[in-house]
């Protein structure tokens, strides 16, 4: 995961097209405008989510909105933000059914207070 504004993403991005440069070794991860874009997720509903996955391991997301009381669509349209932001995998479980499964336990972040370059290190369970 990295912090970067859609500016210096667009560049990067056009300077690699060029071959100016070469794709970075992170490009592929996901990408955050802000620290505060990325917190914003991390709601303390959200991870009381993370730790019910964790700790409880459902086989499917319907066996997940009926532990955590929420309604299937809301509780997709949450376990999607989570798995763009890389912070959650959707593995095959048996027959058609998603398994969420926490893919990230700890987020580091460094903020440069004198620049907008910080930085999250996404450390894997």
């Amino acid at each position: 995961m990295k912090i970067q504004s859609l500016r210096e993403l667009r560049d990067e991005m056009k300077a690699v097209v060029r071959g100016d440069r070469s794709p970075p070794a992170h490009a592929n991860a996901p990408v955050y405008e802000s620290a505060d874009a990325l917190m914003r997720l991390l709601t303390p509903e959200n991870r009381k989510l993370l730790s019910l996955i964790a700790q409880k391991r459902p086989q499917s997301v319907a066996s997940l909105a009926l532990l955590c009381g929420r309604a299937e669509s809301n509780l997709s349209r949450t376990l999607a933000k989570l798995q763009n932001a890389g912070i959650i995998r959707m593995d095959d479980g048996d027959g058609r059914a998603k398994v969420p499964t926490v893919a990230v336990h700890t987020l580091r972040l460094e903020i440069d207070v004198f620049t907008s370059q910080d930085y999250v290190e996404a450390i894997a369970t």
